[in-house]
């Protein structure tokens, strides 16, 4: 098996490129709210993460993924060294939680250092580090909807790692399909609500890392609307208090999902109230569950584009790893079959292979970044413009930020087992995991095809077009960025004809929706996805081939490679602009009107 120790997971050099050459996030430091801080801190959480992530976790990432999870007499019991050495490490370094305010139990770090601190994390071990990412997210639920009892008993323990927390809403008659959950909730002179029904794929519903877990569970309050208009959020604990100690809530494990990938973390089904006694409490106002818990998914989203961004790098550098050292055949016209073999990275083909692994990680790690950036802005700017703008750039990013790095990333590990050649296809060498992994992200927290639905029926158009403007504007950025850095002119006419093409297309898209065809708004929303996203990886690579033009250093390894995979993209990828632009006005409807006995 390949050794893990060798492996960077992700370039240090990429990262600091990235942060501070790219984005420049030291004037993060210039807000009200990150006043205190400075890059030298920033630097001592990273390296606090990459130390975590290369020494404990990483190396305990085959273990964990032969040796999952195992039910048995209703109760989860996970590796021993998740339970006994990586969960109170991961507790320990406090990340989860790190974006947080320091009055509720965080460190008030910016979410884009919090965020790509945790990509280490992620690559090293992406189902070990999931039961803090998910407690966190859960717990932030809590602080901005949840009365102050309910921060006090529920919050303060998420966050300080002793209890963890879930995402409770898939039920396995409703899919994703939330309109049609069917958990009830009755309340009672007590202050709670009496949880009766099912959830199916809770990740980390039931283990024994920690004393307590926390459902954040949607159900239907007696006599609520159908649909997701009466949807309301409830905290349902595995155990809850009474007289000062805990005491079992009737909630039950009631079966496991057996995943091909993310072995560390279960995935469970989950009963509550079959004995009638399963107490929740509202977080929240009633019927407001969904769209509380869209904060919380939204949130989720962009975490899972960075674990697919993680899971697509520590393949590539595998990949790179192996094909420089590999040896085998020689160079294309070498006549001497007595010379020495040649590391395969000598071939073309191997080449070809990892220029394209470098540019869809390269650019959906810097797209990742780009997105926690808008986030923190839009929460914490002085500016209120540049609040509203952020904000308004941060629900268009989201579902792309989602969806490319999962479906790329996907191809990109492929191509990682193919460099392996025979040896990739085994379970000897660890990049046929990543690629088990890898497949899990373009499939939870909403598929790709809700991810497209998302960004073109509601988030690029809404405003009237306010998230295309608000792309555009950044766009518009950055063009500007690279003509003052000398960037080939070539490559900035390319990104600024793929957007007016985009936007002449989305006016085009949402004038068929308001004039009654939604059907033919809507035919070709996956296409118009991949449009969107081809687009916006396009303007992290101008804006990345800027960054590397600044720094003036032309001989440079690091900033020559930059400037080769952004020319890749330029000629690779951007080219399919006009293709998809045409496949989804002409609006072919092959698939639509495909009858069922016809396949």
């Amino acid at each position: 098996m390949s050794s893990p120790a060798r492996n960077p997971l992700i370039r240090d050099r990429e990262v600091a490129f990235v942060l501070y050459e790219q984005l420049d996030i030291e004037r993060l430091c210039q807000l009200d709210v990150f006043r205190d801080l400075d890059r030298d801190l920033f630097d001592a959480v990273l390296q606090s993460a990459r130390r975590l992530a290369r020494d404990v976790l990483y190396p305990a990432y085959p273990e964990l993924d032969r040796e999952p999870p195992v039910l048995k007499d209703g109760a989860v019991t996970v590796h021993k060294r998740l339970r006994e050495d990586i969960y109170p490490r991961l507790i320990e370094l406090g990340l989860s939680c790190a974006a947080r305010p320091e009055e509720v139990g965080g460190q008030g770090l910016p979410y884009v250092l919090s965020a790509v601190a945790a990509t280490y994390l992620m690559a090293a071990n992406a189902s070990a580090y999931s039961y803090t990412g998910l407690t966190a997210g859960a717990a932030h639920l809590i602080e901005a909807f949840g009365s102050d009892e309910l921060k006090q008993r529920f919050m303060e323990p998420m966050y300080a790692g002793t209890w963890t927390g879930t995402m409770a809403l898939t039920e396995p008659q409703a899919g994703s399909s939330l309109a049609d959950v069917s958990s009830t909730a009755t309340p009672t002179d007590d202050g709670h609500y009496l949880i009766r029904g099912s959830k199916i794929f809770i990740s980390g519903g039931d283990h024994d890392l920690a004393e307590n877990i926390v459902h954040l569970l949607l159900a239907r309050i007696d006599g609520a609307p159908a649909g997701t208009r009466g949807i309301s959020l409830f905290a349902v604990p595995k155990r809850r208090l009474e007289g000062g100690e805990l005491v079992p809530n009737d909630v039950h494990a009631a079966g496991m999902v057996h995943k091909i990938g993310w072995k560390a973390l279960p995935s469970m089904v989950m009963s509550y109230g079959e004995a009638d006694d399963c107490h929740g409490w509202l977080v929240g106002e009633p019927n407001r569950g969904l769209a509380n818990m869209f904060q919380m998914m939204n949130e989720a989203r962009i975490m899972v584009g960075f674990q697919a961004t993680a899971t697509a790098a520590v393949a590539y550098h595998e990949s790179l790893i192996y094909a420089q050292t590999r040896l085998q055949g020689r160079p294309v016209g070498a006549k001497d079959p007595t010379q020495p073999p040649v590391p395969i990275i000598g071939h073309s083909d191997v080449r070809r292979m990892l220029l394209r692994q470098k540019a869809i990680v390269e650019g959906s790690f810097a797209l990742l970044a780009r997105t926690a950036l808008a986030f923190d802005l839009a929460h914490h700017a002085d500016d209120e413009d540049i609040r509203a703008r952020e904000h308004t750039l941060l629900n268009v990013l989201t579902p792309i930020a989602k969806s490319f790095p999962a479906e790329k990333g996907y191809e990109a590990n492929a191509l990682a087992v193919q460099i392996h050649g025979g040896y990739g296809y085994s379970s000897e060498y660890l990049v046929e995991s990543w690629l088990r992994d890898q497949k899990l992200n373009s499939i939870h927290e909403g598929t790709t095809g809700i991810q497209a639905l998302d960004l073109l029926g509601r988030r690029i158009v809404a405003g009237g077009g306010a998230g295309l403007r608000a792309l555009a504007d950044a766009i518009g950025l950055t063009v500007g960025r690279a003509q003052g850095a000398g960037v080939d002119p070539a490559w900035i006419e390319c990104v600024t004809q793929a957007l007016a093409s985009v936007a002449d297309l989305t006016a085009e898209l949402g004038q068929r929706g308001m004039s009654g065809d939604a059907a033919g708004m809507m035919r070709n929303s996956y296409d118009f996805l991949d449009l969107v996203s081809t687009l916006a990886i396009g303007w992290q690579w101008l804006d990345q081939a800027a960054a590397a033009h600044e720094a003036k250093r032309p001989d440079d390894d690091f900033y020559r490679g930059k400037l080769c995979a952004a020319q890749y993209w330029f000629a690779t990828e951007m080219p399919r602009v006009a293709l998809l632009v045409a496949r989804c006005r002409a609006s072919d409807d092959a698939y639509d009107r495909a009858e069922p006995s016809w396949f």
